[in-house]
C-alpha cells in the first residue's frame, strides 16, 4: 500500500469543497418554487447533480488507481457505466443551457412554451438518452466479447479496461468526436445569434441580450474544458501502455485540470453571477439573518 501524498489531500479537500459548495447550491434550489420551475434553474440543478455524482466516481477511481486497489469487474463496468453516461451529461446539459438562451434573446414571444417545465422534463429525458447512446454501444460490444466468468476476476478499475481491442478505442474515440463536432456547432451557433440580436438591441434590451451573451461565452469555457476531458481517457490509456507510474501523475492533472476547474465554473455561472439565486442563496447561507432578502422573484 503506497503512503499517501500531498497530492492525494489535495484532491479530497477540493473534492470536498466543491461537494459543499454543490450540496448548498442544490437545497438553495429547492427552497424556492420559481426555480425549479424554470427551465435554465432546473437544467443548472441537473449539471449540479450530475457533477456530484461525478466528483464521487472519478475520485472514488482516483484513489483506487493510486493505491493500486482491485475490485470485481462486474462492479467496475457499473461504476463506469455511470461515469461514462453522467460525463457527457454535463457538456449535453450545458448546450441545452446554452441554447435555452438563445430562445429567451431571439425568440422571446416563444421562450414561455418552448421552455416550460414540461419541455424542461423531457429536455432531461433526451439529455440521459443522449448521454448513454456511447456507452451502451461500448458495453454492448463488450458483452458480445467477455466470458462470463471474466465478471468474477478483480482488476484495476478503468475505462479502459472495456476497450481493450484497438478497433473499440477507435470507435469509442470516433463517437466522442461526433458529439464534440454537434455541441460546437450549437454553442457557436447560439452565440452568432444572440451577438446578432444585441447589436441591433437598445436600453434594457441590450442590456440584458449583453448579459445573456457572456453566459453563453462562460458556458463556451466550461464545455470546453467538459470537451477536453472527453479526450482525457485516450491520452491516459496510451501512457498505460508505456508506464503506470506515469499514468498515474496523468491522470491525476486531468483530474484536477479538467475534471474538477470545469465543475467549479457552474456555481460561479448561476450560484453568483444569477442575482435572484445568488440573494437566496445568501440568504439561507446566513441562516435567514440577511432580512432584506424579501423581492419578488417573479418580477
Amino acid at each position: 500500500m503506497r503512503s499517501i501524498n500531498y497530492r492525494v489531500i489535495l484532491v479530497q479537500v477540493l473534492v470536498l469543497l466543491f461537494l459543499c459548495i454543490n450540496f448548498m447550491l442544490i437545497t438553495t434550489f429547492f427552497m424556492k418554487d420559481f426555480f425549479y420551475t424554470t427551465m435554465r434553474y432546473i437544467l443548472f440543478a441537473v449539471t449540479l447533480l450530475s457533477d456530484c455524482l461525478m466528483l464521487s466516481l472519478t475520485n472514488l477511481l482516483l484513489v483506487m488507481s493510486y493505491f493500486r486497489l482491485t475490485m470485481q469487474l462486474w462492479l467496475c463496468l457499473i461504476i463506469c457505466i455511470l461515469t461514462a453516461v453522467y460525463n457527457l451529461v454535463t457538456p449535453v446539459t450545458l448546450t441545452a443551457m446554452t441554447l435555452e438562451r438563445y430562445v429567451a434573446i431571439c425568440m422571446p414571444l416563444r421562450h414561455a412554451e418552448l421552455c416550460s417545465t414540461r419541455s424542461a422534463l423531457r429536455c432531461i429525458l433526451i439529455i440521459h438518452g443522449l448521454s448513454s447512446v456511447p456507452c451502451i454501444v461500448v458495453v454492448l460490444v463488450f458483452f458480445a466479447s467477455a466470458s462470463v466468468s471474466s465478471y468474477k476476476q478483480y482488476t484495476l478499475c478503468s475505462v479502459e479496461v472495456f476497450v481493450p481491442q484497438n478497433w473499440q478505442s477507435l470507435l469509442r474515440s470516433a463517437m466522442i468526436q461526433f458529439y464534440f463536432l454537434i455541441l460546437c456547432f450549437a454553442v457557436i451557433f447560439s452565440y452568432v445569434k444572440i451577438m446578432q440580436v444585441a447589436k441591433a438591441a437598445s436600453g434594457e434590451n441590450k442590456k440584458s441580450t449583453s448579459k445573456g451573451l457572456r453566459t453563453v461565452i462562460l458556458h463556451a469555457f466550461q464545455l470546453l474544458l467538459c470537451l477536453i476531458q472527453l479526450c482525457c481517457p485516450f491520452v491516459e490509456a496510451a501512457v498505460l501502455q508505456i508506464d503506470f507510474m506515469l499514468y498515474v501523475n496523468v491522470r491525476y492533472f486531468n483530474y484536477i485540470t479538467f475534471m474538477l476547474a470545469p465543475r467549479c465554473l457552474s456555481p460561479l455561472i448561476y450560484g453568483l453571477r444569477d442575482e435572484k439565486f445568488f440573494r437566496v442563496l445568501k440568504y439561507y447561507a446566513l441562516c435567514g439573518l440577511y432580512k432584506k432578502f424579501l423581492f419578488n422573484l417573479t418580477n
